[in-house]
């Protein structure tokens, strides 16, 4: 159990990374903008979890 406790920042960090590539691809298309700054609201969620869970 312990190497999925490791891995999950680095999985969450890869989702993060996602998100943001996905949600600037929607607010560069316009018609959803609105979901593509909850896409980088949400990333910037991820990336504050990994920075809680290392600390």
């Amino acid at each position: 159990m312990a190497s999925i406790g490791q891995a999950a920042p680095a999985i969450a960090m890869l989702a993060a990374f996602a998100c943001v590539g996905g949600g600037i691809a929607l607010i560069r298309k316009g018609d959803q903008r609105f979901k593509g700054i909850l896409m980088l609201v949400m990333a910037a969620v991820l990336v504050g979890n990994v920075l809680v869970w290392t600390m």
